[in-house]
């Protein structure tokens, strides 16, 4: 059974920094790409990034383009997203995805398994 938990979100002020992590289980990670999607209030759920199964194909939307960074730890399993410069725009539950494939894409319908979500604010 295929389970992912992410963790690391929290209150910040514009500016700020923080971390989240996925832990994933119940497949071979590394053999799959990996996402992270946010979706604000009132709004549908957007891509944000993602990085292929083995780490060397990454990609970001434009607005996050330069202060996230995601990563993965195949021996641990996990998926990380550092990011900086956080601004209130990037306020929303963030959610990381597994992927189909070994390959990647921005669209929400090539991920299969969703995780809970965690929960970003950025003060103004």
């Amino acid at each position: 059974q295929v389970q992912l938990v992410e963790s690391g979100g929290g209150s910040v002020e514009t500016g700020g920094s923080l971390r989240l992590s996925c832990a994933a289980s119940g497949y071979t990670y590394s053999n799959y790409c990996m996402g992270w999607f946010r979706q604000a209030p009132g709004k549908e759920r957007d891509w944000v990034a993602f990085i292929s199964s083995g780490g060397w194909n990454r990609d970001y939307v434009d607005s996050v383009q330069g202060r996230f960074t995601i990563s993965r730890d195949n021996a641990e399993n996990s998926l990380y997203l550092q990011m900086n410069s956080l601004k209130p725009e990037d306020t929303a539950m963030y959610y990381c995805a597994k992927g189909k494939t070994t390959g990647c894409s921005s669209r929400a319908t090539d991920y299969n398994a969703w995780g809970q979500g965690t929960q970003v604010t950025v003060s103004p």
